[in-house]
């Protein structure tokens, strides 16, 4: 028998991130009270590590999905994977080539393209969709602001980033 309500105990645990930078900024508020510069200066780096890590939880945060969708998506070994009802697939974050967010028979979904033209759409609550964000900041010259915008409006933002093409170098004959 638990003694926390389970509907607490979930949100709990959905901002559990959060609620550990926060203890990281009260611990590092007592560390810093203790006296001394030495614990002043600590228990300040400990506050400012706290803090980066509050407002990088509130961004995962904004980005996990509240309520459950269809299938499951995976991060790993640098490509998003989304296991669905009887479909899925894989995208390689190295071929990306765009990413979008789209309404597809009433389902937001994150549509990526690989450069070879392969398409993975994947819902934005599907469970585990939340590792998302972290898998596209890694991505070159990407806002993370730009991508939470996009999940904030309801409507459609077929175009959040693209890979910039190599350049072609072109040689010529001597």
């Amino acid at each position: 028998m638990s003694l926390i309500r389970p509907e607490l105990a979930a949100r709990l645990h959905r901002h559990r991130e959060a609620l550990g930078a926060a203890i990281a900024i009260a611990a590092g508020l007592w560390l810093a009270t203790r006296g001394g510069w030495l614990l002043g200066a600590a228990g300040g780096a400990v506050m400012l590590a706290g803090a980066g890590l509050l407002w990088a939880a509130l961004q995962r945060l904004r980005f996990a999905p509240k309520d459950r969708g269809p299938g499951v998506v995976e991060v790993d070994e640098g490509q998003i994977g989304w296991f669905g009802p009887g479909i899925g697939g894989f995208i390689s974050l190295a071929e990306l080539a765009e990413v979008g967010l789209v309404t597809v028979q009433g389902l937001r979904v994150w549509r990526f393209r690989q450069s070879d033209g392969h398409l993975l759409l994947v819902p934005v609550n599907a469970q585990g969709a939340g590792r998302i964000y972290d898998a596209l900041t890694a991505l070159p010259g990407i806002d993370g602001t730009r991508l939470l915008t996009a999940l904030d409006t309801p409507a459609d933002t077929p175009l959040i980033w693209r890979r910039d093409p190599a350049p072609v170098i072109r040689l010529t004959r001597p």
